[in-house]
């Protein structure tokens, strides 16, 4: 059985489209957001509304938070001035479903635990998992981890645990632009790291147009 996880979208329609599209020729048994849907890229609204729409089970991610509190105090200016400008695109309603998704998601899929949380199992929102060690995954109550937050995809094994990172759908920064999600087959136990090139050039221009930041647009052409 096939699961697919997606992460760090980050309001980039042009790439989530992309990956859907490719998403639906694997046809999976289920699909998971690991978090992040909005904040870097224009089309917040679009991107809420898509998942939404398509009922993926999604988890809260830093950008979320922020957008939904209002918070920015963990951000760069950059991410600062693209979250409040995401504020006011959303309606009540958007910021209402952000505000209430979950921090973590424990599954068991053909007997097989999967933990799902956006940065790691020691801060859900904004501790970055690099490199998982064994101290901090051998005891955790399940199979396979699965996170974000870091934009750059692995497949790893820890002790008897696999864990992985789904990278990022609309902000790579493994210096790979092409938008990136992990598949996860339960009958194998083999994971695999997926790219999905996508219209970059008119993903950058909507955040030019909408004058944000213009380094969230030239940075993904270079997917750091």
């Amino acid at each position: 059985m096939k699961l697919v996880f997606i992460s760090d979208i980050h309001s980039n329609l042009e790439a989530l489209q992309a990956v859907l599209k490719e998403i639906e020729r694997i046809s999976p048994k289920e699909v998971y957001c690991i978090g992040d849907l909005c904040g870097y890229g224009a089309n917040p609204k679009e991107v809420v509304r898509m998942v939404r729409e398509l009922n993926v089970p999604c988890l809260m991610g830093n950008h979320d938070f922020a957008v939904a509190s209002g918070d920015t105090s963990w951000f760069n200016p950059y991410a600062a001035e693209a979250i409040e400008w995401t504020r006011k695109q959303l309606n009540e309603e958007d910021l209402s479903f952000l505000s209430n998704l979950k921090l973590r998601m424990l599954i068991t899929v053909s007997g097989i635990k999967v933990l799902m949380v956006h940065g790691s199992p020691k801060d859900y929102l904004f501790d970055y998992l690099y490199e998982p060690d064994e101290e901090t995954i051998r005891n955790l109550e399940c199979d396979v981890l699965v996170v974000g937050h870091t934009h750059v995809p692995f497949i790893k094994r820890v002790g008897k645990k696999i864990v992985l990172n789904a990278g990022s759908v609309g902000q790579p920064r493994d210096g790979d632009p092409r938008a990136s999600f992990v598949v996860f087959d339960t009958d194998s136990e083999n994971a695999e790291i997926v790219r999905v090139e996508y219209d970059i050039d008119k993903a950058a221009q909507k955040i030019i147009n909408a004058h944000l930041p213009r380094i969230l647009a030239e940075r993904l052409y270079a997917g750091v």
